[in-house]
């Protein structure tokens, strides 16, 4: 759906990556060579979200690094719409609504890095979670947002790197 909105698909891509996490940074060639794009398509993009004020940039040794500006008074909106389209709030609402005694919904893998891979990977941490509703909860959740997911579910919040969906 927002990819009708915004037609350019370098664009989406790079605001999928600086917006589902926004502690996701990266430089020009580090985004050429993720998105398997020329660094001309993904730079004049750059240019545009910059000047738009949506990214911001900064010099790290020889390269500029992007990152999304959390300043912006659009971020918020911005995060919740590329948030949307992933499905991510499809996501969380489906694991709250029956799993248990949920503790921490986090998002691992490629999504997390902002990489629109098809594959949404979850770690959903709690006491006492339905094993069997969750079984089939991937595949409700699929249907729901047409990607793949992954779901793994964890007793301890043992090495939970990734971007905190929910937490009680």
């Amino acid at each position: 759906m927002l990819d009708s909105l915004i037609t350019s698909k370098t664009r989406l891509k790079l605001l999928v990556k600086f917006f589902v996490n926004e502690k996701n940074q990266s430089h020009l060639r580090g985004l050429a060579e993720e998105f398997g794009e020329s660094t001309n398509a993904i730079r004049k993009e750059l240019i545009h979200l910059t000047d738009a004020g949506f990214l911001i940039k900064s010099l790290d040794k020889n390269k500029i690094e992007y990152q999304a500006n959390k300043e912006h008074p659009l971020y918020q909106n911005l995060q919740d719409i590329i948030r949307k389209y992933l499905g991510l709030d499809k996501v969380l609402e489906a694991v709250l609504e029956r799993m248990g005694d949920v503790r921490h919904v986090v998002l691992i893998g490629d999504y997390a890095k902002g990489v629109d891979s098809g594959v949404i990977e979850l770690n959903i941490i709690g006491d006492d979670l339905d094993e069997i509703f969750a079984s089939h909860l991937h595949l409700k959740i699929e249907k729901l947002i047409r990607r793949k997911v992954k779901i793994n579910l964890l007793s301890e919040d043992k090495d939970c790197q990734g971007l905190v969906l929910y937490s009680r």
